[in-house]
């Protein structure tokens, strides 16, 4: 009985090492940057980065573009209200008059039979 126990004892450490090579094989073109889920793992930290300055790139130019529409924004508020205010004083305004042109005399053009006689 002691034995079988010895033989079977020594099958599962083989078979336990065996599994544990398999893994480790595994795991080492699992982490190989050339090719492989490593590879592949490498190349999306990459593009992640990548993307993270550009959405940081994003952030600033939208916050420049942002305080510059708020101070025009705000140029074009007190300009319309200036606007209220010179049409409120308009209305206060008497009502003009018909306009009278005056007519000027303008010299008279000479035909050429004028002019040589």
């Amino acid at each position: 009985m002691q034995l079988i126990a010895d033989f079977l004892l020594a099958a599962g450490a083989l078979s336990a090492g065996i599994y544990c090579l398999v893994l480790s094989r595994r795991l080492a073109s699992f982490a190989r940057l050339e090719s492989g889920m490593g590879g592949a793992i490498a190349v999306l930290s990459v593009q992640v980065d990548e993307m993270t300055r550009a959405l940081e790139r994003a952030r600033g130019t939208a916050s420049d573009s942002a305080s510059a529409l708020e101070g025009r924004t705000r140029r074009a508020e007190e300009v319309a209200e200036r606007l209220d205010l010179i049409l409120a004083t308009m209305h206060d305004l008497p009502e003009p008059g018909p306009v009278r042109r005056r007519l000027r005399r303008q010299p008279r053009q000479r035909s050429e039979e004028e002019v040589e006689a």
